[in-house]
């Protein structure tokens, strides 16, 4: 049974990570493979979301454990970037047996589960309409003549005839997505799609463009926790930094793409697979270096290795720390990685937190500090996004200022979201 502890620090914060007492010298993949279609030259990022491995969860509905047997999923993403071409990712890396997809369409999204007239197109994979994507692994379909606008939305609709199993999918999309029983790749209306509606994604992992009208296109990726996946944002506004992000660029004429691989729960240094999912340094690859175009990544994590160190959890004993090292060992991992695949990496201060339960008391608070300081005087980071002092309460320099205050105290409401985005230095992204 949890601890009242526990579910408390999960209600409180919706998140709990570990820390490990050794650090691997880069980010590993555990035999996973790698994407080899993510980075083909000529794409960018247009939209994409962290993968983790099934499990209750605490949004409801939550279908990855059951997964989808003769079942539609209708799915509403935005593209940060244009294109002339678009294509969709698809995961199957934490499924127990085969993905046979039936079929995939996408088109421009009406209202709800609606398709706008005149857009929706089958999605191929091999020239072929099924494909089966194995255990472990990603896939790309094939590239479909669709002129993609910046900051449009897009749906993508998948069937199953079979069962699927259990889902490798996002948790928190802060996305209403939609669920039917039989085939309705096809259908414009969304009248049909009566089996639910969740807030997790399942499968899809990224949307690509291509042939975009920008001299250099390329991709910004977003890297971190649950402060990076937008938790404490209004569902369904895209108001996350990221979204904020990709704003703030397309008003500045920019082609760059920007994509989110911020994960509810997300830490530094330890897997934990029946609730976190994969570290920051096991899926730095996957998330970051594999994105196609990838040119800058953003990193915000640390917070939640500090918070638990030392509990009990389900899964993992984190350590206690002692002092700032084993984070900043982490961070150094994975600016070693950017660097090796020529991506330009920004790293993040870690935002206030003072009267969050778990999160601050004197130890932590000198813990977080000094990541913090590193982060800003080391020059290590190619360069700084101080989201600690931007948010801080001007009365109180270890507090959120009630302005950028989520309704749990912890997380960031979309004030804070649009102020994190100016703080990142369009030139630096656009000089990456």
């Amino acid at each position: 049974m949890e601890s009242p502890r526990l579910r408390t620090l999960v209600s409180v914060a919706a998140i709990v990570a570990v820390a490990a007492a050794s650090i691997p010298a880069g980010p590993a993949a555990a035999g996973r493979p790698a994407r080899p279609s993510a980075g083909t030259p000529g794409w960018s990022g247009g939209w994409a979301t962290a993968v983790q491995q099934p499990w209750p969860g605490y949004e409801a509905p939550n279908w990855s454990v059951d997964g989808f047997t003769n079942q539609t999923l209708r799915q509403v993403v935005r593209v940060s970037a244009a294109g002339t071409r678009v294509r969709i990712r698809l995961s199957n890396r934490y499924g127990d047996q085969p993905l046979r997809l039936t079929g995939a369409t996408i088109g421009r999204t009406g209202n709800g589960a609606d398709v706008r007239p005149g857009t929706l197109r089958p999605l191929t994979f091999g020239g072929s309409r099924a494909t089966t994507v194995p255990p472990g692994r990603d896939l790309a379909s094939d590239p479909l003549a669709l002129a993609a606008r910046p900051l449009e939305r897009l749906t993508v609709t998948l069937y199953f005839a079979g069962s699927t199993g259990p889902a490798t999918f996002h948790e928190g999309a802060l996305a209403t997505v939609y669920r039917a029983d039989g085939d309705r790749r096809f259908d414009r209306s969304g009248a049909a799609f009566t089996g639910g509606t969740g807030q997790s994604w399942y499968y899809l992992s990224g949307v690509d463009v291509s042939g975009g009208t920008g001299r250099d296109g390329g991709t910004v990726v977003t890297f971190g926790d649950s402060i990076i996946d937008g938790y404490g944002s209004t569902p369904d506004a895209d108001n996350r930094y990221s979204d904020e992000l990709a704003e703030r660029l397309n008003r500045a004429g920019s082609p760059l793409g920007v994509v989110n691989t911020g994960l509810n729960g997300g830490l530094l240094l330890t897997d934990y697979p029946c609730f976190a999912g994969d570290s920051g340094l096991t899926r730095f690859r996957a998330d970051v270096l594999d994105q196609p175009g990838v040119r800058t990544a953003i990193v915000h994590l640390g917070l939640n290795d500090i918070a638990v160190a030392g509990m009990a959890l389900p899964c993992a004993a984190p350590p206690k720390l002692s002092d700032a090292t084993p984070l900043i060992e982490g961070h150094r991992a994975l600016i070693r990685a950017a660097h090796a695949r020529g991506v330009k990496v920004l790293g993040a201060t870690l935002i206030p937190v003072k009267d969050v339960p778990y999160y601050y008391d004197a130890e932590k608070e000198a813990i977080r500090d000094a990541l913090n300081h590193w982060i800003r005087t080391s020059g290590e980071y190619d360069g700084v996004v101080d989201f600690d002092r931007i948010l801080a309460d001007p009365a109180d320099a270890d507090a959120l200022a009630p302005a950028y205050k989520a309704a749990d105290g912890m997380h960031i409401n979309d004030a804070g979201t649009k102020v994190m985005a100016d703080a990142v230095n369009l030139r630096v992204l656009r000089n990456g």
